[in-house]
């Protein structure tokens, strides 16, 4: 769908008006499940990805308001990525929104909006399943701010599994970047195998895996999970 700004207007006062009125919106994230018990085997750490916003500075502003700077709470997991206290609103053709979602910074050159499975039939958008950056032919969302909404003809997507890896771990693995392997889940309630996992490698990085809240819960595990490798 190709949002127009009547079209926007339109929908951001719909929603606005219905989270007013009846707290419409959805607020609580999906959350991953804790592993039946400490996993014992495995050689690579997983973190779960809830649903989250990227943003550029131009959109920063927008949102926030001329000269306004993110608020760092929380350092991740990777080297130099934080999780912000500002949390934005996001809609799409439903009329259903997604309130509370959590901006992780540092800024990028475009902005980008990273769901779940799940929470595309909540707001019936059809993003693809890509790398975090790879936007083109991503799906439209709205971004709604305190200060101003921001209308993204591109940038939402599913990001894909995928392990962050120190050049160090690479070549303990024998993998290099962008290469794809499986993953075996041996702990968990329900094991299984993953297929076609991205390897990303970097000096900037630390070891850890990827996943989505979706992924997770199918098969009952929670950060700190380990998981296999398996070439």
């Amino acid at each position: 769908m190709d949002y127009n700004a009547a079209t926007v207007a339109e929908m951001v006062k719909r929603v606005l008006a219905d989270l007013e009125k009846n707290g419409a919106g959805v607020s609580a994230a999906p959350k991953a499940v804790a592993p039946a018990a400490p996993a014992s085997e495995g050689d690579i750490p997983v973190g779960i990805s809830n649903r989250h916003i990227h943003l550029s500075k131009e959109d920063l502003e927008t949102l926030f308001g001329a000269g306004y700077e993110l608020t760092p709470i929380k350092d991740l997991s990777q080297p130099g990525q934080y999780a912000c206290k500002e949390t934005l609103t996001i809609l799409g053709p439903s009329m259903r929104a997604i309130e509370g979602v959590r901006v992780l910074g540092p800024l990028r050159k475009e902005s980008q909006v990273e769901i779940s499975r799940t929470d595309s039939f909540t707001l019936k958008v059809k993003p693809p399943v890509r790398e975090s950056g790879s936007l083109e032919g991503s799906a439209p969302i709205i971004i709604v701010g305190p200060c101003g909404i921001v209308s993204l003809k591109k940038g939402c997507i599913i990001a894909n599994r995928h392990i962050h890896m120190h050049t160090d771990d690479a070549a303990r693995f024998g993998v290099s970047d962008g290469d794809y392997v499986n993953i075996d889940v041996g702990c968990g309630t329900r094991r299984t195998r993953w297929f076609d996992v991205q390897i990303r490698v970097s000096p900037k990085f630390a070891l850890e895996m990827h996943v989505d809240t979706d992924d997770a819960n199918a098969v009952g595990i929670g950060n700190g999970a380990r998981v296999t490798l398996v070439k």
